[in-house]
């Protein structure tokens, strides 16, 4: 059986695939104190239920978050800075642009955090732009820095020398010295890292790199003695934030590729889920219990962007495009000094989680708000597998009711159109970002609390088609198990399209597809069945921001370069003209395995006609309680249909269908909800 595990602020989701390609899952709650714990807990769990021995176990991948919460949370490593004598202060300085520039208090908008003044040291050497070495490295300079840095304390030290990716000899002798002196001090080396110009953005992710490393390898190192322990012999391969695999010993080297993580395979499972359901635009809504993250597939193909952003921060690292909220089922819900409704950014997680879970928590969140309007059955939650208390839901939010003047309901009520607003702006950055009209996809839920908003969010947004997949609240975890092993390798290449030198770009592409190629035999994969695709970052000559466009392998391959960036400047910033441009970065993805299925077992349900319960709710399109049919997921057979106002629940999420809205199941499993127009 191979094994793919997602861990949310929640629940952490374990699904198998057996050889026959039928899934089994089930949700165990996540240990915020030592993420590690949940997973190695999913063995004994996988022997137990399912009865699969952990020598059985053929493969096993992992989703996972933690690069991300040593960000957020400011839990990673103690860091040093070595630079260009002259550039210490690059970290700090960065770009001439500021998002709050009229605040009566200023605050810094780079991540001075990583590494404070007094651990930036500076170093007598300079490349120059060409490469060609101005100044020769001090090494003994070097080396005292080096010394104060560990006097210091640091577990890391980044080292970003000026114009490394054209000439990486200082960085790399750096590093052999520094490795030969202290083996223990974990090491970002800007050039491996990210060989590209721009000395803010490169310093960000170099130091970004270092500041989780050792988090991550402490991390994996857990799980992998853990396995050993347990007796786990499959190969342990890690989602990168691209939407591939890698093994767990070259993640430790890469740990930056790692944040995005989790959500990258829910875009991988929704893609496939949407192609199934004949549906090759869509908008992905994964909501748990801390965050929503939303995405976008269009024409069957997750988006990727170079670029992405941490914690408000810049990081140059390919990524699925999701833009995450703190918005999920925990967020909690409070008063601010004007006396008007929030929701978010904190959340109750699973420790002690939302009132109604009766482990301590107080303060009202969404859970609760939805306990309240009737959406979950406090019995039947997560299969049975919690019983909530209604009672502490109402009364925690009672107690925001009475600092607001309104009903227990119509504060319940108003937390959920709170929280919907957030995610429907969250869902128009994503879409209208790419020059694209969310009018025009379908939306797909993900995670436990997906299904429980997505016919609001979608009545919001003006989409009038949802696909609701057989296992919306596991399938991030699904998708684990359909994606490929992927590496990925880029250079800085400043040459300008008209005068480009096809060959010479084809020679710098060779070595990027050997550096690829030997990491992909790192992980013992046959070369014969590698897919290679390259990729050009061009911008206009002189313009700051690029756009990646895919290299065609035959035909005029400049020519077609050049009209597909003219033609996504188009779509993106809604013009385009014929002016010269410039190719910026060269990247190289090699690509092998993954599959366009996640589940391949027959689509089977129970016989006997369809007898829905009965449940009192309420909806925000409708004034005073309703009456809503309750269906549960499994005894709902291929080509039922039915009308909202309806609820379906099932062991991993609960989907809540409002009125106005047309359910029908079709051949795959999948939930077709689709607006009545009026």
């Amino acid at each position: 059986m191979q094994i793919a595990v997602d861990i949310g602020g929640t629940f952490t989701d374990v699904v198998g695939r057996d050889a026959s390609g039928a899934l089994k899952y089930f949700k165990i709650p996540t240990t915020r104190t030592n993420e590690s714990v949940a997973v190695l807990e999913s063995i004994e769990r996988i022997e137990s239920s399912w009865g699969v021995p952990p020598g059985e176990i053929s493969r096993f991948m992992h989703g996972t978050t933690v690069a991300t919460n040593a960000i957020l949370e400011r839990k990673g490593a103690r860091m040093g800075l070595l630079t260009t004598a002259g550039f210490k202060d690059v970290l700090a300085i960065g770009r001439q642009m500021r998002h709050q520039m009229y605040d009566a208090i200023l605050e810094s908008e780079t991540p001075e955090f990583l590494i404070p003044g007094r651990r930036r040291k500076e170093v007598t050497e300079r490349i120059a732009a060409d490469g060609t070495v101005l100044v020769p490295l001090d090494e003994a300079q070097l080396m005292q820095a080096v010394d104060e840095l560990v006097e210091d304390g640091v577990e890391a030290i980044a080292i970003c020398f000026l114009f490394s990716f054209k000439n990486s000899a200082h960085e790399r002798r750096a590093r052999d010295l520094i490795n030969e002196k202290y083996p223990d001090i974990a090491l970002a080396v800007s050039h491996l890292v990210d060989p590209a110009f721009r000395e803010y953005e490169r310093t960000v992710v170099t130091a970004f790199d270092g500041y989780v490393k050792p988090v991550i390898d402490r991390y994996l190192s857990r799980l992998e003695d853990g396995f050993a322990q347990k007796g786990v012999t499959a190969p342990f391969q890690i989602m990168q934030s691209r939407g591939g695999l890698m093994a767990s010993k070259i993640a430790r080297s890469k740990p930056v590729r790692l944040f995005l993580s989790g959500p990258a395979g829910g875009v991988i499972g929704a893609r496939i889920t949407g192609l199934g359901a004949d549906e090759h635009n869509l908008i992905t809504v994964d909501i748990g219990g801390t965050s929503c993250d939303i995405a976008l597939i269009s024409d069957g193909k997750a988006l990727i962007r170079s670029e992405g952003v941490i914690d408000g921060y810049p990081l140059r690292v390919p990524m699925v495009d999701v833009n995450s909220i703190g918005s999920g089922g925990g967020s909690i819900a409070w008063v601010d000094a004007a006396g008007g409704l929030r929701v978010g950014p904190e959340s109750a997680g699973s420790e002690p989680g939302p009132a109604c879970y009766g482990r301590g928590g107080e303060r009202p969140t969404v859970t609760d708000a939805s306990v309240v309007l009737g959406y979950i059955d406090p019995a039947n939650f997560s299969g049975g597998a919690l019983t909530l208390n209604p009672d502490l839901a109402r009364k925690a939010i009672g107690t925001l009711a009475k600092e607001l003047g309104m009903s227990i309901e119509e504060t319940a009520l108003g937390i959920h159109r709170i929280v919907n607003a957030q995610m429907a702006e969250g869902i128009r950055l994503v879409s209208i970002r790419q020059g694209l009209d969310p009018r025009q996809f379908a939306m797909m839920p993900l995670g436990g609390g997906g299904a429980l908003h997505i016919t609001p969010l979608a009545r919001d947004l003006g989409i009038t088609r949802v696909v609701v997949p057989p296992y919306p609240g596991v399938l991030a975890a699904a998708g684990l198990l359909a994606a490929p092993v992927e590496h990925e390798a880029a250079t800085a290449y400043g040459q300008d399209v008209e005068t480009l030198d096809i060959d010479h770009m084809n020679g710098v592409l060779g070595t990027l597809d050997a550096e690829c190629s030997a990491l992909m035999a790192a992980e013992d994969v046959d070369p014969t069945t590698t897919r290679i695709h390259h990729f050009a970052d061009i911008c206009y000559t002189g313009q700051g921001y690029t756009l990646s466009v895919e290299l065609k392998k035959t035909g005029d391959v400049i020519g077609s370069m050049y009209e597909d960036f003219i033609e996504i400047h188009r779509r993106v910033y809604g013009y385009a003209t014929r002016s010269p441009a410039r190719i910026v970065n060269l990247r190289a993805v090699h690509q092998a395995g993954g599959s366009e299925t996640i589940d391949s077992s027959e689509f089977s349900v129970k016989e006997g006609e369809l007898k829905p319960g009965k449940r009192m709710i309420r909806v925000s399109t409708v004034n005073g309680e309703i009456e809503a049919a309750i269906y549960q997921r499994e005894t709902l057979p291929a080509g039922a249909e039915f009308e909202g106002p309806a609820i379906v629940e099932q062991v991993d999420t609960t989907t809540l269908i409002e009125p106005g809205w047309h359910a029908r199941v079709d051949e795959k499993g999948n939930l077709i909800l689709t607006h009545r127009q009026d």
